[in-house]
């Protein structure tokens, strides 16, 4: 925890957790104020579980949520209420702190106090309110006409397919001058959360620095985008800085919308309670898995689209394996909860699927949707959506639930220039070029191909990208297509793996010939690639530019 002092009464922090309330009870702190969205991040524990903890500790706790980007003025006088009402000293929280400091900032410059002062304190605790003070003296107006930083290519989000694309630029153009924004100082290697939660992978395999892995000579802008403002080329950042750029990669992934499930944020992480899509949660997968001796075991996933498709029913699987090998699996009995209606999206990978559920005699109730959970009461309600298409409540009671998020485009990408009806990064399936902006290209999870959102896709697609950028600055020759690849190793038992590997409308695109491995089929050789060899290849190859069984087609 990184605490900074921001005036007599309020210090700011980085995202914190509930344990390090004890710490903050010792430091004197009587209240906290969260100002960091449920959902914006794969290791961010809810306000609900702050609020508990905060409780505990005899602390006040206040959620006032903010859209990295988007303080109002009467998100100031909010935060300022809070301030006055709340036993000081107060500790207030976001992502970085920025969001948290760029509130008082406008609240202090509302009441009259000096901008120097303001920027005195502010940089005294780390934090560059400069666009801020521009915002304060403009009457609230942020102009892009003044940047303060221009590169020649810019992409949003540092994750797999940011850094990737990042690698892939610099493979093939060893002098361009990239920048990549993202807040966040650690990387994960999500597709490892499966293991995790399966007792194969410790937890701290998944994470490395952010910094450790930015290509050298990329420019690391270590903030939240706002805003796009495609039309003049420029970003707006949480702080009101400006970014100005020539060519665009928007990258940043989804959101994980936990709070679509009434009730959920409060009870992660306890009550029986669990999930592998968030890094603190998948050991707790572990240990629920390892507890368990008996009683109803839930695994749920939600409406597509989701972030690997196959993940939900991946718990289930190695989840009871365990209980099969430990002999418990004869107490416990077994529900897939799946909102959709087949095992998977790929008939040809289905057969063998079955074989498993059934040999784990799991139950499966397909339009069934997550709706509301008690954790204490161990109960879980359902939307069933019947034959005829009405709907009905089914409640479900469990001893342990693996809850799979709904899943959706981030609030700054739905509501800017670059989305579709739907909320996604609007593309050409293709080229993964933007529809509208001829200087602006988009992949990973948040762009609108119909493709799996898996990070075996934006392997494929970094290079595409690369390419077409390239191409467009006379750089490159020809257009690379993408084919809609995306891979998912179903991990159907611990020593085996169906290796679902297809492209756009349920292509079969197997990168082995059959006789070495047959995808429809579980097969060792496939578990030992999941486990030994894609980890090296993603954190050596695919974030370094090294396009092993990647290189894209070329057209022209």
């Amino acid at each position: 925890m990184e605490i900074r002092k921001i005036s007599h009464n309020l210090s700011v922090s980085p995202q914190i957790t509930p344990a390090d309330f004890a710490e903050l009870r010792m430091a004197g702190f009587r209240s906290v104020i969260c100002n960091r969205p449920d959902g914006e991040g794969a290791d961010q524990p809810t306000f609900a579980e702050i609020e508990k903890a905060a409780e505990a500790a005899g602390l006040e706790a206040r959620y006032i949520p903010i859209v990295s980007g988007k303080v109002s003025d009467a998100d100031a006088v909010t935060f300022d209420t809070a301030l006055q009402e709340l036993p000081g000293p107060v500790l207030a929280y976001c992502r970085t702190g920025t969001r948290s400091t760029t509130l008082w900032a406008l609240a202090e410059g509302a009441r009259g106090t000096a901008l120097p002062d303001i920027l005195k304190s502010t940089k005294s605790a780390g934090y560059d309110m400069s666009g801020v003070a521009r915002r304060i003296a403009n009457g609230g107006k942020t102009p892009t006409e003044t940047a303060d930083a221009t590169h020649d290519i810019v992409i949003v989000g540092g994750g797999a397919a940011g850094i990737s694309v990042a690698a892939s630029l610099l493979a093939r153009a060893g002098d361009l001058d990239i920048a990549i924004i993202d807040p966040q100082d650690v990387h994960y290697y999500q597709p490892g959360w499966t293991m995790v939660g399966g007792g194969v992978f410790a937890p701290g395999v998944t994470a490395r620095t952010m910094a450790s892995l930015i290509p050298r000579g990329v420019a690391w802008i270590k903030a939240a985008v706002a805003a796009f403002e495609p039309d003049k080329n420029a970003l707006i950042l949480d702080g009101c800085r400006v970014v100005r750029y020539n060519r665009l990669i928007v990258a940043p992934g989804l959101k994980l919308d936990w709070d679509a499930v009434e009730g959920l944020p409060g009870t992660l992480g306890r009550n029986g309670v669990t999930s592998n899509y968030r890094y603190d949660l998948a050991p707790y997968t572990w240990e629920l898995v390892q507890g368990m001796k008996q009683g109803k075991a839930i695994f749920t996933q939600p409406p597509m689209p989701i972030k690997c498709a196959g993940a939900p029913q991946k718990a289930l699987y190695l989840s009871a394996d365990h209980w099969y090998r430990s002999g418990a699996l004869k107490n416990i009995n077994i529900e897939f909860c799946n909102a959709g209606g087949v095992l998977f999206g790929v008939k040809e990978y289905v057969p063998a699927l079955e074989r498993y559920i059934e040999k784990y005699n799991a139950k499966l109730s397909f339009a069934h949707n997550l709706v509301r959970i008690d954790g204490p009461a161990r109960l879980a309600w359902f939307e069933k959506t019947n034959a005829d298409g009405t709907k009905e409540t089914v409640e479900k009671s469990f001893d342990m639930i693996h809850v799979v998020p709904p899943q959706t485009a981030p609030d700054f990408i739905r509501v800017s220039p670059l989305a579709d009806g739907a909320g996604w990064v609007d593309v050409d399936q293709t080229t993964l070029r933007h529809k509208t902006f001829e200087n602006i290209w988009s992949l990973g999870d948040v762009m609108n191909a119909p493709n799996a959102k898996t990070a075996a896709a934006a392997r494929k697609q970094a290079p595409v990208v690369a390419n077409n950028l390239l191409a467009d600055m006379g750089r490159a020759r020809g257009i690379a297509h993408y084919d809609g690849y995306g891979s998912c190793p179903l991990t159907v038992e611990r020593g085996k793996i169906v290796l679902a590997e297809f492209g756009y409308g349920g292509k079969l695109l197997p990168s082995f010939p059959g006789f070495l491995i047959d995808g429809t089929k579980p097969s060792r050789l496939s578990w030992l690639l999941k486990e030994r060899l894609l980890p090296p290849v993603y954190w050596k190859a695919m974030l370094r530019g090294r396009e092993w069984m990647a290189k894209p087609e070329i057209i022209g």
